[in-house]
């Protein structure tokens, strides 16, 4: 009968482990490259709709408000986020302005 010395088991459970943890990240890598191909689909929510609310874009204006022009609908609106409320300060601008001239008021 062969006696086994303990030593060598500590090393086998040293590489079993590590050969677990390394199945266990490129398991990872392989479901975070098929989610990064298809994407992640969430059920009852089409992926293929349009979508009728986009950022346009956004001005820090300090540490806590922000202004922000959001399309809806085709229709662009100037918001003032802040903490304690937000403001709509204009609503349906003209797609012909340039956003310096846009915020050339505020600012």
């Amino acid at each position: 009968m062969t006696v086994v010395e303990p030593e060598a088991l500590s090393w086998v459970r040293i590489l079993l482990a590590f050969a677990v943890v390394f199945a266990l990240l490129v398991g990872l890598g392989f479901l975070l490259k098929f989610i990064k191909e298809r994407g992640l689909v969430m059920p009852g929510i089409d992926p293929k709709a349009t979508r009728r609310l986009q950022l346009v874009e956004t001005l820090a204006l300090d540490v806590r408000r922000r202004l922000v022009i959001v399309r809806c609908d085709g229709d662009e609106h100037l918001l003032l986020l802040g903490p304690d409320q937000d403001i709509v300060v204009e609503t349906r601008l003209n797609e012909n302005q340039s956003s310096s001239t846009r915020f050339k008021s505020i600012a």
